[in-house]
């Protein structure tokens, strides 16, 4: 459990660092195709979610920028790669694959055929195990599900009146795992006592079976349902719909879609979606090869959250929905963009991320010479009695002196602040925290941040790095935690006299 703690840490100090990863550089301004080919996951171009949405991003490219198009709809997971070479096979200068399940065999055709552009839905696209870089022609489309599950799960907590909510799920993948702990900790931002049902079913294509977790869960006191697993999470809705249960759909707005723009039965009990513009996000990668290359991430991801619009919730509709649960939705909306509000969940992996004192306990312990220790830290933590603060409060950016820097620190210092834990201790500690859970990108971005203990830190970027109060560096960035960032610094900051 230790390793994968951190394993995921690195994972997501990878997802980061691809993410700012320069585009691929594409010095020709002409098309760099006339033609795209969208291969499915199992399920079909109309199937109300994801697959829909990505065609109809498609849709939209080829229609505006006047290329040849063709989709396939894969039937079950041994067509994956067989449908990924017709398309190949045929001249196709660019294919969509859509779903993480295949993942894998865009990746091996990217490699296999270096003139052709590939970008892969719901994937993540970095280095192999064994460090090879990923293809230069390959990209991952993600998401931050979490996010839309979080809104979710603010509305569901605000309509529910038994205190019970639900959800029917998919197979337990990243995106489907973002939505599940996204939702239920939407939930609890609301009602910590919330009582949160829900199961994953091992398929994406058995309404049947999302029907019958939707019925068990109505037994057991649920009045609001979510389903987020293709059509397997919308046989679930539509069944609670039928039953008069409020219910919130996925990835696209179903009111539009499952339930025909209110022509379905149950239509005025869908109270929202949690959206993801996957029709955007493949529009905009197959747009970025229409126009030279320039803006086509190639080899990383191009990563679509809260910030940039890429995530939401959708609409009413005809449900009887307040109006205060709307604006407390809004709200959270808007903390999302702006750091205040942060979801907990890890968004490469989709798990509940580890509490900082979690995440330092795993690294102290850790003999990967390449880990950060924090020994030091959490002792002055517990100390200052800071520890319940920093683990529930927040969200937080935290920049986390390591053993190196208390050990570098002056020893008479040091001793004066461990000798008075509630001032100055205190004091030197909260200058380490800023309110908001900001990246490494927001960041860089202004001239100084301020910090709990009410002094500014002045933030400068070099070619040699980033600089805190031009002498402090930081030396690994984006450790996400349960509720914020941490970065890693190689001296600890003194707050001014």
């Amino acid at each position: 459990m230790k390793k994968q703690r951190l394993v995921a840490v690195l994972m997501l100090v990878a997802l980061v660092t691809l993410s700012i990863v320069p585009a691929l550089q594409v010095a020709a301004q002409d098309s760099l195709i006339e033609s795209v080919c969208l291969v499915t996951d199992k399920g079909k171009i109309n199937d109300g979610t994801f697959n829909q949405f990505a065609y109809e991003g498609m849709s939209r490219a080829y229609e505006e920028f006047g290329l040849d198009s063709t989709y396939i709809e894969t039937q079950a997971e041994t067509d994956y790669a067989p449908n990924i070479d017709t398309c190949v096979n045929e001249g196709y200068d660019a294919i969509v694959t859509v779903g993480f399940l295949i993942a894998d065999a865009t990746r091996a055709a990217a490699i296999a055929n270096p003139d052709t552009y590939f970008i892969g839905v719901d994937q993540f696209v970095g280095a192999d195990a064994e460090g090879n870089a990923a293809p230069a022609n390959y990209v991952g489309l993600q998401f931050r599900e979490d996010q839309a599950g979080f809104l979710a799960g603010v509305i569901a907590a605000s309509m529910s009146e038994s205190g019970t909510i639900a959800g029917v799920y998919g197979i337990d993948i990243p995106p489907v795992k973002k939505f599940r702990n996204g939702f239920e900790q939407g939930a609890r931002f609301v009602n910590p006592d919330i009582n949160l049902l829900g199961t994953y079913i091992p398929s994406f294509v058995d309404p049947a079976a999302g029907s019958a977790a939707a019925n068990q869960f109505i037994g057991e006191g649920a009045d609001v349902v979510f389903g987020a697993g293709g059509p397997t999470g919308s046989g679930g809705i539509v069944e609670a719909a039928k039953k008069g249960v409020f219910v919130i759909g996925v990835d696209q707005d179903e009111y539009l879609t499952t339930f025909g723009g209110g022509t379905s039965e149950g239509a005025d009990r869908i109270i929202t979606s949690a959206v993801k513009r996957v029709d955007q996000a493949v529009y905009l990668a197959i747009q970025a090869l229409v126009e030279g290359g320039a803006g086509f991430p190639g080899g990383t991801n191009l990563i679509l959250e809260a910030a940039n619009d890429g995530v939401g919730f959708a609409p009413a509709h005809d449900a009887p929905v307040p109006a205060d649960a709307v604006a407390a939705a809004e709200v959270a909306l808007a903390g999302l963009k702006d750091g205040s509000v942060w979801t907990g969940v890890d968004p490469v992996g989709g798990d509940l991320l580890p509490t900082v004192a979690e995440l330092v306990t795993t690294l102290n312990a850790s003999e990967d010479p390449a880990a950060p220790k924090f020994t030091t830290l959490l002792t002055a933590l517990q100390a200052a009695e800071l520890v319940d603060t920093v683990n529930s409060g927040g969200p937080f950016t935290i920049f986390a002196p390591t053993d190196a820097a208390f050990a570098a620190l002056d020893a008479a210092t040091l001793e004066a602040a461990l000798a008075d834990p509630t001032g100055l201790l205190t004091s030197v500690l909260t200058y380490h925290v800023v309110a908001g859970a900001f990246p490494a990108s927001a960041v860089v971005g202004v001239d100084s941040v301020t910090t709990l203990q009410g002094g500014a830190i002045t933030v400068t970027v070099t070619d040699e790095g980033v600089f805190l109060n031009d002498t402090v560096q930081v030396i690994m960035t984006d450790v996400f935690v349960r509720n914020g960032v941490i970065h890693v610094i190689d001296a600890v900051l003194l707050p001014p006299a």
